[in-house]
């Protein structure tokens, strides 16, 4: 059975207002004025609110633990600050005619060094090779990745073979690592910066056994950047520079402090950053605060550039658990499940949904656009036929259906799909579909939220006016389910199947790609093997859940994967198909695209455009490359060398071309 490739979970939703918001430790407060003093350049303050679960690297997939250990680990390649793949702990490497033999030269002299910065070994080939056996052995959430791609390595985890030299992974020497592929992969090298890429040392794996990668200092060694210096659930988290690291150099942060926070008070974030305690901070133009930013720091409030990420509502297609529920009788769930299966009833919720108004809870009016997305997959992400991917999905769906999808534009920062009165006649034709099976209205949607995290549960609230002042509250109801953040994060992005999946609608969905390639996003819903298939209530195998999984068009999805998939030899033949599925999905509307990270304002200290950029993996989670200035950035900086970055940019994809 083939295993697809799919991405990286993205952190809960309820800290995304939290991302942005870093900082640098300083108790001086400048005699009490309100200007901004002046900080170390060498130290970095953020604050974090989720704790780590997991260090193990090679396992783990949640990037609440990924934004830790990216720090404390490197690969083989990294990306600099233009998104460019360059040697890290390999020097140089080449590939094969047939596109199938990839060998890295391996950097001599790197050290392996526990958490108190003591050198244990050298970084050789072979912890590659340990790497990923011990990968297959822990059951590692990310073998998705590369489990299709490796020569051998399917048939070895599914137990067919049980001798791990038939994979397509080989240390030749001390300083050469090879590994074997399947088909050939463009996009090989964009999977190598992802933690299941990274190497493991042997000896210090058997010391450890079953401790290691737990979420303590001493539990992995360290080749990276930096070391864990001190963990304190729901505290503290603080990282030291690592003395014996090979590119010193390049880390001009030496102490980076992570502080928790729970959300329930934005303004604060601002506060500590005004009296030096932090380098960054996120503002939030609807916040009773914002005026006094503006007072302080006109002309330093930057907006964050999109990213990757994309931040969704999804259905829960299948409903087991109603542990967070306002229905008291079997009926109403039989009602609302019914309900949730029926395309023109997701449909109408969607085109119900005012984006821009959910957004602009965070952002205000003047960003309530700016990070808004419309797809899984970023419409720039990759070029079909010269232009943008989003033009090929457009075109796509349009042909699915043009009178509902024959104008749409899905391009980044606008809401494509807010349209009440569409939405209108979308429920009017699902109403009279479910009344045929009996179904009562109104339709009782639970949605859970963190009574905690002030921001995400004002957005909360903002879907549920903007849809059921759409749609009307004898047709649909939002039931906000006010939970603590343990039984939020149990009921949601933390639920380990679909079974346990505790929503009948979940805006605590969120993904960012794993490399560089289509598939990364949309294999994430594949009914055969989804990474992210809990979020929709589901479970992989085509055995599970198959009446919902049919009744929505998975079935016809998974076809149309499948055919992009198999495409290896015509990048623009393998996009454009894979196009044709990401219409197929956003058409059947199993889950709704909201916006992503980035599109909001900061005063920052960190000098743009520094740190490490990447579509994928793990590349920018880095501190290392980041630099951080006295003063905070100003506006008139911030755009002279986002210009300067895009130049860069575009001179270097002009230069791939001619390749």
């Amino acid at each position: 059975m083939k295993n697809s490739k799919k991405g990286l979970l993205a952190a809960a939703l309820i800290s995304v207002a939290l991302l942005g918001a870093c900082g640098n430790k300083k108790s001086a407060t400048n005699g009490g004025s309100s200007v901004i003093p002046e900080t170390s350049t060498t130290q970095y303050n953020y604050v974090y609110a989720t704790d780590p679960d997991n260090f193990d690297y090679t396992v783990s997939m949640r990037q609440t633990n990924s934004d830790h250990y990216s720090n404390f680990i490197d690969g083989l390649l990294e990306n600099d600050r233009y998104g460019q793949l360059k040697p890290d702990l390999a020097t140089s490497w080449k590939v094969s005619d047939d596109g199938l033999t990839y060998t890295y030269k391996i950097r001599k002299g790197v050290k392996w060094v526990d958490s108190e910065g003591n050198e244990y070994a050298n970084v050789k080939a072979e912890d590659w090779v340990t790497g990923l056996k011990h990968a297959v052995a822990a059951k590692s959430e990310t073998l998705y990745v590369v489990q299709g791609s490796i020569k051998g390595l399917d048939d070895y985890v599914n137990g067919k073979t049980t001798d791990f030299s038939t994979v397509g992974v080989k240390a030749v020497d001390d300083y050469t690592l090879q590994y074997t592929l399947n088909q050939p992969e463009t996009y090989w090298n964009s999977k190598l910066t992802y933690g299941i890429m990274f190497p493991v040392n042997a000896k210090f794996l058997k010391e450890k056994g079953s401790d290691f990668g737990k979420p303590k200092a001493d539990a992995i060694l360290y080749n990276g950047a930096y070391t864990l210096a001190n963990f304190t659930s729901k505290s503290v988290i603080e990282y030291t520079a690592n003395k014996s690291y090979w590119d010193k150099k390049n880390v001009h942060v030496k102490d980076v402090k992570l502080t928790y926070n729970d959300g329930s008070n934005p303004d604060g974030l601002y506060k500590s950053f005004k009296k030096g305690d932090y380098t960054k901070s996120r503002v939030y133009p609807s916040s009773a605060g914002y005026d006094q930013v503006v007072k302080d720091a006109k002309n330093n409030i930057v907006w964050q550039d999109q990213d990757a990420a994309v931040y969704n509502f999804t259905f829960n297609l299948d409903r087991k658990a109603y542990g967070a529920t306002s229905k008291k009788t079997d009926a109403l769930k039989s009602d609302t499940k019914k309900a949730v299966l029926n395309k023109s009833f997701r449909q109408s919720i969607q085109a119900a949904f005012d984006k821009g108004a959910y957004n602009a809870q965070s952002t205000g009016k003047e960003g309530a656009t700016k990070s808004l997305r419309n797809e899984v997959t970023p419409p720039a992400f990759v070029s079909v036929d010269g232009q943008d991917y989003g033009k090929q999905v457009e075109s796509d769906l349009a042909a699915l259906d043009s009178s509902a999808w024959g104008a749409i534009n899905l391009a980044d920062a606008q809401d494509a799909t807010y349209d009440p009165a569409r939405a209108k006649k979308l429920f009017a034709k699902a109403k009279k579909e479910l009344q045929a099976q009996g179904v009562s209205f109104p339709i009782h949607l639970d949605l859970p939220a963190d009574q905690k995290a002030t921001t995400t549960l004002n957005q909360t609230k903002s879907f549920k006016d903007s849809v059921e002042k759409s749609l009307g509250t004898s047709n649909v109801v939002i039931d906000i389910q006010m939970l603590s953040e343990d039984k939020y994060l149990a009921a949601t992005y933390q639920a380990t199947t679909g079974a346990a999946a505790d929503f009948d609608i979940s805006n605590a969905s969120g993904w960012s790609p794993d490399y560089d390639d289509p598939s990364s996003y949309l294999d994430i819903y594949s009914p055969v093997d989804g990474t992210m298939l809990t979020t929709l209530g589901l479970e992989a195998g085509a055995d599970q859940n198959a009446a919902a999984k049919k009744a929505v068009g998975l079935d016809t999805y998974q076809t149309l994967l499948e055919k992009a998939e198999a495409i290896t030899n015509d990048t623009n033949a393998r996009y454009k198909a894979f196009a044709a599925a990401e219409a197929q999905l956003l058409d059947s509307t199993v889950q709704i695209p909201v916006k992503s990270l980035g599109g909001t304002p900061s005063v920052t200290k960190v000098v743009p455009y520094t740190q490490a950029f990447a579509w994928s993996g793990l590349g920018n989670l880095k501190f290392k490359f980041m630099e951080v200035q006295a003063k905070p950035v100003t506006i008139a900086q911030m755009d002279k060398a986002k210009k300067a970055w895009e130049k860069k940019r575009a001179e270097i994809a002009k230069e791939a071309a001619k390749e």
